[in-house]
């Protein structure tokens, strides 16, 4: 770089794929043997490190990451690894050696709020799935059970976990209806942070409400930021049944969709509300006008009536109180209204 027919004439050597503090600390290594890593700067400074095959401040950057393994950077550690050439194999990280350096246990999966894509990704990845599902220790098996499965194929379904017992139960929980009772929480998980809240904006439910392919809407705003994960809706007065829904949240003064998901829903025969929920948490902004949008396809459900045209709900921890308000939504909305009709839950994070 410096000597040579090939060495460079230009005063500044610009080093693209390096950070400025991981060789900082490669800089600090080789003049005075001092060792300055952190969190943020860990990956970094291995990457250089190997890359000016420094295998000393290598080694410091492994045990670090060993002695600060948790469980809420397991699976970030584990995907970051793939990316090293341990032992120089062709730029892979072998199972064994990634197995010796992260260890992932039965706390850092099922303990961890990952959205769906990325439980999807987990089990679509043989290899990691197999480092995962053969590390996992003693206490899985409570793990599984307070955290639940939302979602399963043949993957988890092979994977030995669960009891054939088990495996059947949730099988069929996803298939027939009305459903089993199954041992683990069925309710979809959340990538948010927090404490789940939700308000119901009817006082009473009636019999009676039919669709014809066109969208149940209610207008919605709030005096705070929140974060919209899903509706509660009204199922069938007929007895168990499936039914299918598009649920949708327009900004209502742009006409933007700011979140959807096609899905659906398997109710009982109660006058309860069963939960419908979004891929991805929507963001609402205090004192913006929303549009909630649920198009069901099924037979007549329940409906609510002495609807409250404002809901407030306090934070039984804190106190908090967000406040919603609810309006008319002009046009085709299947006859809902504030007063009466569909879409009578929120489901939300602050």
């Amino acid at each position: 770089m410096f000597n040579g027919g090939m060495a460079t004439t230009s005063t500044e050597i610009e080093l693209p794929d390096v950070e400025p503090a991981a060789f900082l600390a490669l800089l600090k290594f080789l003049y005075s043997d001092e060792v300055q890593i952190g969190p943020e700067t860990v990956m970094t400074t291995l990457y250089t490190a190997k890359k000016y095959a420094v295998p000393a401040l290598e080694a410091h950057c492994v045990e670090f990451l060993k002695k600060n393994l948790r469980a809420d950077n397991a699976f970030m550690l584990l995907t970051q690894a793939a990316l090293f050439p341990w032992k120089g194999r062709d730029d892979r990280c072998e199972v064994e050696e990634v197995r010796s350096l992260f260890p992932v246990t039965g706390e850092n999966l099922f303990l961890r709020p990952y959205s769906q894509d990325t439980r999807a990704r987990l089990f679509d990845e043989p290899q990691l799935a197999s480092l995962c599902l053969e590390n996992i220790d003693k206490n899985t098996s409570d793990a599984i059970n307070a955290e639940g499965f939302t979602d399963i194929d043949l993957g988890p379904a092979q994977s030995g976990i669960l009891t054939d017992r088990e495996v059947v139960s949730l099988f069929l929980h996803f298939t027939v209806n009305p459903k089993p009772r199954v041992e683990f929480i069925d309710r979809p998980r959340c990538c948010l942070r927090g404490k789940e809240c939700s308000i119901n904006r009817f006082q009473q439910v009636e019999s009676r409400w039919g669709y014809s392919g066109t969208s149940d809407r209610i207008r919605f705003s709030v005096n705070k930021r929140i974060f919209v994960v899903g509706f509660g809706l009204y199922g069938s007065i007929h007895g168990p049944t499936d039914y299918q829904v598009n649920i949708q949240i327009i900004h209502t003064d742009s006409n933007t969709v700011l979140g959807q998901n096609d899905t659906g829903f398997s109710c009982d025969g109660s006058s309860n509300t069963f939960r419908v929920m979004f891929k991805e948490p929507v963001e609402i902004l205090p004192n913006v006008n929303y549009t909630a949008c649920a198009t069901l396809k099924g037979p007549d459900s329940h409906y609510g009536t002495k609807g409250l045209r404002k809901v407030i709900h306090e934070s039984p921890t804190t106190g908090a109180k967000t406040c919603f308000t609810f309006c008319y939504a002009a046009g085709n909305n299947n006859g809902t209204s504030v007063e009466d009709g569909q879409i009578p839950e929120i489901i939300f994070y602050t």
